[in-house]
């Protein structure tokens, strides 16, 4: 079955429910994880330097922390699971090609993330990465939803 998993991570409260929900299923199947952690690269948006708010180098810093964090969470639910789990964090505006290449450099079997279930024009709007990460990859994706019972 499957021996290794990828689980992304935003850090929302849905993601880190689907985390632990992996790391139970990861534990069934004896699978190991790697936990990943997408953080959009620096852009200034402004031709006023006086308006930016941050520096490079303290959004580099900063998205560091974030990513941290939040890969803690993956190996904190690790630990707790008795899950053998490793961790990275890449650069990159487009989180689903980013969580592709990560499963595929790291030769997962299975990509088991979050979907928020946007719908009508805010999943238009916004996108799903969910969603394009299931269009775009061969690698078999398990969604995880939150049940609203």
């Amino acid at each position: 079955m499957f021996k290794h998993i990828l689980l992304p991570t935003d850090g929302s409260q849905l993601s880190e429910l689907a985390i632990r929900r992996g790391m139970e299923f990861a534990k069934s199947v004896n699978a190991r994880v790697t936990g990943l952690c997408v953080i959009p690269a620096f852009h200034v948006f402004t031709y006023k330097t006086e308006m930016l708010e941050d520096t490079e180098a303290e959004y580099a810093k900063d998205s560091s922390a974030h990513a941290a964090k939040n890969l803690a969470t993956v190996t904190n639910a690790a630990k707790a699971a008795g899950v053998q789990c490793d961790t990275s964090s890449v650069i990159s505006d487009r989180p689903y090609e980013a969580i592709i290449k990560a499963a595929e450099d790291k030769g997962c079997d299975l990509i088991m993330m979050a979907s928020h279930g946007r719908s009508g024009m805010s999943g238009v709007l916004l996108g799903s990465e969910t969603q394009k990460v299931l269009t775009h990859t061969g690698i078999p994706v398990l969604v995880y939803r939150e049940s609203k019972s």
